[in-house]
């Protein structure tokens, strides 16, 4: 699956004009309620569900509710920021959007989506994995419902994790740290981690007890200068340093599946499915590749992970709202989270379905790094954030010798300054 960088680029104004396809065709929906099903658009995007799981969910879905008819519409991830706001400002929205879950706070601000708090226990919005829950919250309210997760794993080598003594994947930093020095021999990286990967950051810090940015009152501030994100910082340099990464780029320059794909490289940090990208390019490697969560700090907990994927939100302006709910309760149950996992090879919404997965090292690897899944910071104005992305140079500073508190210093006043943004 792709795995995307789930922040979108800030738009100014909310008020923009309804684009074509926003909502229903005329025909669509039946201005007389008792004609017929009640019709339903929805927006998924593209690479959540195959067409195959579409098919199998539509036909469960008509029988089990013959008095809507869903009209599902595929999305393009690319451009969608702008679309859904103009939709969610507009009179003739769709019923159910699909949206990235670090989006919801930017959507949630604009008063255009249902709140859906009161559906919290009817969903066991208890059993929800923190890192979809969380971002669906906007002001203590909970506008997003986790939909599917995805996070990062190690993928490693078998073949010569065995010929350096390593009979099982490291289970602590301590070990991490140890294994990979045994593989960071003979040519070959013990790691290939780039210097800008800061989701990847984000989990070290989120160890140490610390975050990128906290809550103080109503005002935003960077928190990379506090002790504990120091400390994540410290470990990611400890780590990185164990292979040749690049210092000053991330993991798509140059696409880190292709250095893997050489041959010379004992792990890297991605998703599952970067093992298929890294099979089609060397296909000598397709059954040395083997998956573990990312180690925690004790054994009894895999470290915290960023955790992407996608949350389901009602606008406002739908005009069926019940039979939107009702979409969503079936496509967020446990019947069709399951099917999804297994069809997918998502992490489902729920902890206790964490199982749901099958066999799949890579997806059960994934699903066991969830439970210690979280997001970044929930603040409508992340997405200005990332696209400034200080992390980034902070990051580079650090590893070329900068000096680490002066470096966070820097970074967490252009945070502080784009999240108090107005």
């Amino acid at each position: 699956m792709k795995f995307r960088s789930l922040a979108v680029a800030a738009v100014a104004a909310l008020s923009l004009t309804a684009l074509a396809a926003c909502g229903s065709s005329d025909d669509t929906k039946d201005s007389a309620a008792d004609a017929g099903p009640k019709t339903i658009d929805v927006w998924l995007m593209k690479g959540s569900v195959s067409d195959d799981f579409l098919k199998r969910f539509e036909a469960g879905f008509a029988a089990d509710h013959p008095e809507i008819k869903a009209n599902v519409q595929i999305q393009e991830w690319n451009g969608i920021g702008p679309k859904i706001i103009g939709a969610l400002a507009s009179k003739d929205a769709p019923d159910v959007i699909e949206v990235g879950n670090t989006q919801v706070a930017q959507y949630s601000a604009s008063g255009g989506v249902k709140d859906l708090t009161e559906k919290k226990s009817d969903l066991k919005g208890d059993d929800w994995i923190e890192g979809l829950a969380g971002p669906g919250l906007y002001e203590g309210k909970q506008f997003g419902i986790p939909y599917y997760a995805a996070n990062r794993v190690v993928l490693y080598r078998k073949d010569l994790f065995k010929a350096a003594g390593i009979t099982a994947p490291p289970k602590t930093r301590e070990e991490w740290l140890a294994d990979t020095a045994k593989v960071n021999t003979g040519g070959n990286q013990g790691i290939y981690l780039p210097g800008q990967n800061f989701y990847v950051l984000s989990g070290f810090i989120w160890d140490e007890g610390g975050d990128l940015a906290v809550k103080e009152g109503d005002q935003w501030k960077g928190a990379l200068e506090t002790p504990e994100a120091l400390k994540g910082m410290d470990f990611y340099k400890q780590i990185q340093a164990l292979g040749k990464g690049p210092k000053d780029s991330d993991e798509a320059k140059p696409t880190q599946t292709d250095v893997f794909a050489q041959g010379k490289v004992a792990q890297m940090i991605a998703v599952p499915g970067a093992a298929e990208l890294i099979a089609q390019a060397n296909p000598a490697l397709k059954d040395q590749i083997g998956f573990f969560p990312i180690p925690g700090k004790t054994a009894d907990k895999p470290g915290a992970v960023f955790t992407g994927g996608s949350d389901l939100i009602i606008p406002e302006a739908a005009a069926e709202q019940d039979a939107a709910y009702t979409f969503i309760k079936e496509l967020a149950g446990e019947k069709w989270q399951t099917d999804l996992a297994k069809s997918m090879k998502y992490v489902p919404n729920r902890t206790s379905l964490a199982s749901a997965v099958g066999s799949d090292e890579g997806v059960a690897a994934m699903a066991a790094g969830a439970a210690n899944g979280k997001a970044t910071p929930n603040s409508p104005n992340w997405a200005a954030v990332e696209a400034k992305n200080p992390i980034k140079e902070y990051q580079t500073k650090v590893l070329t010798g900068g000096d680490p508190a002066a470096a966070a210093k820097a970074a967490d006043e252009i945070i502080t300054q784009a999240l108090n943004a107005k």
